[in-house]
């Protein structure tokens, strides 16, 4: 769990956010964190919450999101997916899931994957998936906090939320809301995205959540022909990054057109290599200390 978050001392009232969770100065409308931490619907069971963040788009957050509950299904593990990436949905198109959405008075439920993944995304509540979502942050931040309290999930093993990229409203939202378990955080070869990751590193430092690992996607492709693998985006970063940041889990993705091509065609599922066990393993480890 986080540390203490309390409210700052205010000479006035106005300087005071009424922020308690992210304040670090003390004062006497001190908050316990658990005091955050929204409850689930009723009749919806979550044992482990696992964040997939990164620091910026573009870097395989939902390809990661996605294998990881591939890879606790075929581990006899119910998995589900909270796609907090409200204006940015990919999920359900990996997975081959569309709306609409059923739900009773009081309740959503959540949309199957073939092999039983449970999903919900703002795309299965949208009549035409293509339209964009125009809202504003706490808007946004709103919607993520109903998926966590207003939707019944079937005893769930496993929930992955696949977040938007960067450290605004909904990675604060989850942080704060959500019982999150631990994160793992998504980066590619690049300098530049090995800097822009340090500060999800740094955010979930500040949150106290803690990291379990890192994977970096794109990392290098192999040669059909040759079998020789090839830093396409330059020498990998992740093992430094890692080192840095405290963290011993670590694992890279290559490029792979074929698993590119599972997505595309919306099965996901069907993927051949198990891509991100060491992973996997590393998040059992963790949830069992």
């Amino acid at each position: 769990m986080a540390e203490e978050r309390v409210a700052p001392e205010a000479e006035n009232a106005e300087e005071c956010t009424h922020d308690c969770s992210t304040c670090s100065a003390k004062c006497g409308s001190k908050s316990n964190p658990a005091d955050f931490i929204e409850k689930p619907h009723h009749l919806s069971s979550v044992k482990h919450v696992i964040a997939v963040v990164s620091g910026k788009g573009g870097v395989g957050k939902s390809l990661v999101t996605g294998l990881l509950a591939v890879q606790m299904q075929r581990r006899g593990l119910n998995a589900g997916i909270l796609d907090a990436d409200i204006t940015g949905p990919s999920i359900p198109k990996m997975f081959g899931v569309s709306g609409p959405v059923e739900g009773s008075e009081d309740a959503l439920f959540t949309v199957p994957s073939k092999l039983g993944t449970q999903i919900m995304s703002v795309n299965l509540l949208l009549e035409d998936p293509t339209r964009p979502v125009v809202w504003r942050g706490p808007v946004i931040a709103g919607t993520v906090k109903q998926f966590w309290t207003e939707v019944i999930w079937n005893e769930v093993d496993y929930m992955f939320v696949d977040m938007p990229p960067g450290t605004g409203d909904v990675p604060l939202t989850v942080f704060q809301s959500l019982p999150v378990d631990g994160i793992i955080i998504v980066t590619s070869p690049q300098d530049l995205v090995s800097m822009v990751v340090t500060k999800a590193v740094n955010m979930a430092k500040l949150m106290n959540i803690p990291i379990i690992g890192m994977v970096e996607n794109m990392s290098y492709f192999k040669c059909p022909d040759c079998g020789k693998a090839h830093n396409i985006f330059g020498e990998s970063h992740i093992e430094e990054a890692a080192a840095a940041a405290g963290v011993s889990a670590v694992s890279r993705l290559p490029i792979d057109p074929n698993l590119a091509g599972l997505c595309d065609r919306g099965v996901i599922e069907l993927v051949e290599e198990d891509y991100l066990s060491d992973m996997a393993d590393a998040i059992e480890a963790a949830v069992k200390k």
